[in-house]
């Protein structure tokens, strides 16, 4: 693997850089033990992402998104990053891991090692004790701070916002195409649709009809990657109707894209799992990392005055330079870093 090297960190470094390990277990990729383990894992890598292809679905999951994100982010500081590296894992019980992905990932991680949860599902928050009392698990991420501070209770201070890098070189300054429509209508609503349908979407869109403004849509999960970023490319700003996020990837990508964003948020939590964890204190977001770079939050029942200041204000917003200075792969990749370092406790 290497000449290896102390740092004074309690890394381990290659001839990379500081090597990270982490394990990954979801749809799209299976953490298994051994070389046999190992080609499986790969061979159903491969053969989802042709099936997926063919039929122009979204190639990955959320959670499998976030993860390239972070690997991504620590390659971009400079990290020697291993995934499902069990042989090195075993090799240094005493060093840190990263696990991340969906629950199925606790089934599959027998390691001693000290180890970070995230980006990934351990549980709703009444279940995380299984990951919270495990001593070996030193911190659990969730994607922002409102969620954090709904798993805190029963979590305690192991609970750490990190957000996935933002591949600010792989997506184009988007802004100065040639447009076709005035808004792209993201549609996220994940929840009672039979009622926020009619009154969120439909008056939005009614709204922009009156206005004479013009829309094109596209549905979450009943997309192609490709038919999102050719709406970017054809509309002025994005329409982001979603219940709330814990960081809305891509969301981000149209910021990165520097396309404005003008985004529903009615601060508070909607989905039926997890409403009852609603309090007075909660600051629940649709778009947990924005500012006034980015565009305009706005209440249904503001809808139509916040959209008119937000056409009049549009050549104002700069959303790129809000990615580039807060999300970019390497202050991901360096927050990251610095969490991980401080469970090494690696005499390796």
């Amino acid at each position: 693997m290497g000449s290896l090297l102390h740092s004074q960190e309690g890394l381990i470094h290659t001839d990379k850089g500081p090597l990270v390990l982490l394990f990954f277990d979801g749809f799209d990729l299976k953490a298994r033990d051994g070389a046999l383990g190992k080609v499986k894992s790969q061979l159903h890598h491969q053969l989802r992402n042709h099936k997926r292809a063919l039929y122009k679905q979204q190639p990955f999951t959320g959670f499998y998104t976030a993860f390239l994100g972070l690997v991504k982010s620590l390659e971009a500081i400079g990290c020697d990053v291993r995934v499902n590296d069990f042989k090195t894992a075993k090799l240094y019980p005493d060093y840190p891991i990263g696990v991340a992905g969906y629950p199925s990932v606790l089934d599959h991680i027998f390691l001693p090692n000290p180890k970070i949860f995230g980006p990934g599902d351990f549980g709703l928050p009444d279940d995380s004790q299984r990951v919270a009392n495990d001593d070996s698990y030193k911190k659990l991420i969730q994607p922002c701070e409102w969620f954090t501070q709904v798993y805190k209770p029963y979590c305690g201070d192991k609970m750490v916002p990190w957000f996935a890098g933002i591949d600010c070189d792989g997506l184009q300054d988007l802004s100065q195409e040639q447009k076709q429509y005035d808004f792209l209508i993201y549609d996220k609503i994940r929840w009672h649709r039979e009622e926020q349908v009619p009154a969120v979407l439909n008056r939005i869109k009614q709204h922009l009809r009156a206005r004479g403004l013009t829309y094109t849509e596209v549905r979450y999960g009943q997309h192609h990657i490709s038919e999102f970023i050719d709406g970017l490319k054809k509309s002025k700003s994005m329409l982001f109707v979603c219940e709330h996020e814990t960081q809305g990837l891509a969301c981000q990508e149209a910021l990165a894209s520097n396309i404005p964003v003008l985004t529903w948020e009615e601060e508070r939590i909607i989905d039926p799992e997890l409403e009852h964890y609603n309090a007075p204190n909660l600051n629940v977001s649709s778009v947990p990392y924005f500012d006034q770079r980015c565009g305009m939050k706005f209440k249904i029942e503001h809808f139509e005055y916040t959209c008119d200041a937000f056409v009049e204000q549009h050549e104002q917003f700069k959303p790129r330079q809000f990615v580039l200075d807060t999300l970019a792969l390497d202050i991901a990749g360096r927050n990251y870093l610095h969490e991980y370092q401080s469970i090494s406790h690696s005499e390796c």
